[in-house]
């Protein structure tokens, strides 16, 4: 009786102690009532989820599952209470608004809640979510929350994720906010927080110091976050962190800082912000690191050779900074690189390096707008897992070999603007399936075109197809089947014939000819036409091109009168006319054609009439108030997705202006450049005094008109003023000595007026050639050889009020009391041409980096990234 007592009571010790491993508890009521009611608060929609190739709805099956919701998907209990501790509906295709009435709320016991990648249409984030105390993850992500997000999420002491972030779209760019309460607000209560994760959420504040004393940081994600201020160096030393990210928050400053040997860091990007200094040596002790974006920032100088080290590095971006180098032997250490951009630096690299041949896991290899010479290495055409090469702007040399076309994963290839010879045959590249960007443009190439049936073509993808300079004769009709074509640059060719009717088709940034019938509205961002043969008149239909920011017609034959109707344009930035048979008075015949965004207009070299513009002087505001510090440049975008990884593709926005006979071409132009050229007209009558407060203006021609009168001292008011051509006019009177007052003025011209007096002396004035001021006989003074003798010196630029409409007139009778009171007679200098045009070329080679090919002169960069035809003396003789 005893042993039956005691072996009872071991088994129902026994099956209390196992009773987990065999009897499942079943979830509690008021939770399964509470998850089957929230459910119901949605619409399942597919495209709910779009962001997520793999989602499905997770909730569909939930009753009939049957009554224990701990067995439904996405729900997971508490084996001892039965509550309902975690909820995971991430890409569940959740359709519909949620607040704080939701029955989410009811589920007290929750720690872990992840409702990613949904659409919940623009709720606030419900407030509620304070309630539930217990919570140590928490992720909100991609699922289309907007609006202030909450104080009451700081509630939340116990959270170890916290992830509110969005994948960069600017079409829903900024819908969450966090500026009340502000970033620190948000996580000083949350110490045990390991990953923060706000991409994309509206910040707009500076990075608060107590983010460094989270050591249990493991993984920051702040970009596209607004965030400006100097960043906090001590975050790179958190014990624990393996990703930081703050990309894409141009105002945030910084320098990597030392690094040790401890540190855990697996991804560091910082692209596209303003961090600059050199990269430091200790970066290879970054030991575990592999992802390293760099890009778009301000660093210079000579990369470490610890560089080597960092084995594990997979992405390595380094693009548009200020490196430079002969040679990275040190890079070759890194065979698990999948992606390298190296473009837009200053490497001088003798060849491609060679080593690149063992990376045998490399997709991506950016080389652009460097100065790397040698042959193009036909090794490369053996790495077949390329998707991405691009050499362009470069010094390369030599034939390409046709083996290129055996890259059969290839989907960009960039050759433009390097020395390649031979001929290149385009059939081969039709049938790269996955072909998207393709660009020969501006070598001395010949392109092979053999005809062959559209029908046949496989080339399904291409977006871009750049055959610009390749002796083309004839018009590429194999690509009226490319529905997917969004740019093409044909310039520089001969093609006869006209331009066939398929071409309207195409959308998006397309580089080709104007259509006469463009009857609806488009994405169009840029239109390059310069240097054809289009004739006829401008057709008012561009109206409908309402996202265009860059029109080049410069160099055809087009009759037309200012086109004013293109004032309506919100975001066209640059406008370039020249060169054509432009006619008749500029005015504004509309009140709303008021060119709201134009930084750069070149009309020069037409048959422009009447006075000068006014009006628009008035009006072209984003001429105004430049952002000095802003040192990016204007592009057009693309995107790629390389095995998962966003790249943004940049085409950068190049003018090309005609000064005496000699093409510049500017491969970049800086968005903070500003320009207006109306030189070689028949502009009329005085220069208003108005020009004065287009503050932002770096060039101002005005040569070769028939303008009279004083110079304006209001353009001392033009600070950032680097060339002023005032040449080849009938101006009178003496120059304004507040002109020296443009510290950065480079290029000055007043040659061949009829101003007296003294020149001013002292800042830049003491700088510029005789040339300057050749042909006006009543001037004297440094550099003239005639000297001023007993003349009294102007007025300092201080005693002139700026922007008096008087001052003109005292400048007007200022040289005539001068004249009467001291007489004319001062002796003719001698003039040397030759000397004009050798210290013109002089400056040119050496402050723009200029050199020649084919007739075309290619302008790498400058201090201000573009420039315009007054940095010659100007001349109206051969404006075509």
């Amino acid at each position: 009786m005893v042993f039956s007592f005691a072996r009872f009571f071991f088994i129902i010790l026994l099956a209390f102690l196992v009773r987990p491993s065999f009897q499942h508890l079943l979830c509690r009521r008021e939770d399964r009532l509470a998850l089957l009611q929230f459910k119901e608060s949605f619409v399942i929609y597919k495209l709910a989820s779009s962001y997520d190739p793999f989602a499905y709805p997770k909730v569909n099956l939930w009753k009939s599952q049957g009554m224990d919701c701990c067995s439904w998907e996405g729900v997971w209990c508490d084996q001892d209470t039965g509550h309902v501790i975690g909820l995971d509906l991430s890409s569940s295709c959740l359709l519909g608004s949620i607040n704080s009435n939701s029955s989410l709320f009811q589920l007290t016991h929750l720690q872990h809640l992840n409702l990613a990648f949904n659409d919940f249409n623009y709720s606030m984030i419900p407030s509620a979510l304070a309630n539930l105390t217990n919570l140590t993850y928490l992720n909100l992500s991609n699922s289309f929350f907007s609006g202030q997000i909450s104080s009451e999420l700081s509630k939340l002491a116990g959270l170890s994720t916290l992830d509110l972030s969005s994948s960069y779209d600017p079409q829903y760019e900024g819908l969450l906010e966090l500026e009340r309460p502000n970033l620190r607000s948000l996580i000083e209560n949350l110490k045990s927080l390991e990953y923060l994760h706000l991409s994309s959420v509206k910040i707009n504040s500076r990075i608060p110091n107590i983010l460094a004393n989270m050591s249990s940081l493991k993984s920051i994600f702040l970009g596209h976050c607004g965030l400006f201020g100097e960043f906090p160096s001590a975050i790179f030393q958190l014990p624990k962190l393996q990703a930081l990210i703050v990309h894409y928050n141009p105002g945030l400053i910084g320098n990597l800082p030392e690094f040790h040997f401890h540190s855990q860091l697996t991804d560091l990007r910082v692209s596209f912000t303003s961090f600059s200094g050199k990269l430091p040596a200790s970066i290879g002790m970054l030991g575990s690191l592999e992802h390293l974006d760099a890009s778009d920032c301000k660093f210079f100088g000579l990369l470490p050779s610890s560089l080597g080290n960092i084995t594990k590095l997979h992405f390595l971006s380094l693009k548009n900074n200020f490196f430079q180098g002969k040679d990275v032997p040190f890079l070759s250490n890194l065979t698990q690189l999948t992606s390298i951009y190296l473009g837009l630096n200053q490497f001088t690299f003798p060849e491609i390096p060679s080593f690149f041949a063992r990376f045998t896991h490399l997709q991506c290899l950016g080389l652009a707008f460097n100065q790397i010479s040698g042959h193009f290495p036909s090794w490369i055409t053996n790495m077949s897992q390329l998707t991405f090469l691009n050499v362009a702007s470069n010094m390369l040399q030599g034939s390409l070999p046709s083996s290129i076309s055996k890259l059969k994963n290839i989907e960009t290839l960039g050759f433009e603007g390097n020395n390649f010879t031979g001929t290149v045959e385009i059939n081969p590249f039709l049938d790269l399936k996955y072909l998207r960007h393709l660009t020969f443009s501006l070598n001395k190439l010949s392109l092979l075109i053999k005809t062959r049936n559209s029908t046949n073509t496989t080339l399904a993808k291409l977006e871009q197809l750049g055959l610009g300079s390749c002796n083309l004769k004839e018009f590429p009709n194999f690509l009226q089947d490319q529905d997917q074509l969004q740019f093409l640059s044909l310039s520089f060719n001969d093609i006869h014939g006209q331009i066939p009717k398929w071409i309207w088709k195409l959308n998006n940034n397309f580089e080709g000819p104007i259509p006469t019938t463009w009857a609806v509205e488009n994405d169009l961002r840029v239109i390059k036409l310069s240097q054809n043969n289009l004739q006829g008149k401008l057709p008012r239909l561009l109206t409908n091109c309402k996202m265009l920011e860059f029109l080049d017609l410069g160099d055809n034959h087009i009759k037309d009168t200012f086109p004013f109707w293109l004032g309506t344009l919100p975001k066209l930035k640059i406008l370039i006319l020249h060169s054509n048979g432009l006619y008749g008075s500029i005015n504004v015949l509309e009140s709303n054609s008021l060119f709201p965004s134009l930084q750069v207009v070149d009309l020069s070299h037409n048959e422009f009439s009447g006075l000068l513009p006014t009006e628009y002087f008035k009006r072209w505001n984003a001429m105004v108030d430049p952002d000095k510090e802003n040192k990016a440049y204007w592009y057009t975008y693309d995107n790629l997705s390389v095995n998962g990884v966003y790249l943004p593709l940049q085409y950068p926005y190049s003018m090309t202006i005609t000064n005496k006979g000699l093409r510049l071409e500017y491969a970049k132009v800086l968005e903070v450049f500003s320009g207006v050229d109306l030189s070689c007209n028949k502009f009329k009558g005085e220069i208003p005094q108005i020009v004065g407060r287009l503050k932002g203006l770096q060039l101002l021609n005005l040569s070769n008109n028939i303008l009279v009168g004083p110079i304006p001292p209001t353009l001392g008011n033009l600070t950032n003023l680097e060339a002023l051509d005032l040449s080849q006019n009938k101006l009178i009177g003496s120059i304004p000595t507040q002109l020296t007052q443009l510290n950065f003025l480079e290029v000055f011209n007043v040659s061949h007026n009829h101003l007296t007096g003294r020149i001013p002396k002292g800042q830049q004035f003491d700088t510029f050639e005789n040339t300057s001021f050749d042909g006006n006989s009543g001037l004297c003074g440094f550099p003239l050889s005639r000297k001023c003798n007993d003349l009294k010196a102007l007025p300092s630029p201080s005693s002139t009020p700026k922007g008096n409409e008087d001052s003109g007139l005292l400048t007007k009778f200022g040289w005539k009391v001068v004249v009467l009171g001291y007489g004319c007679g001062f002796l003719v200098g001698v003039v040397i041409g030759n000397i004009v045009f050798a210290k013109t070329h002089e400056w040119l080679m050496r402050t723009y980096r200029i050199r020649l090919s084919r007739g075309v002169m290619k302008v790498a960069g400058s201090s201000f990234g573009g420039s315009s035809s007054m940095l010659v003396p100007s001349s109206c003789t051969s404006s075509i």
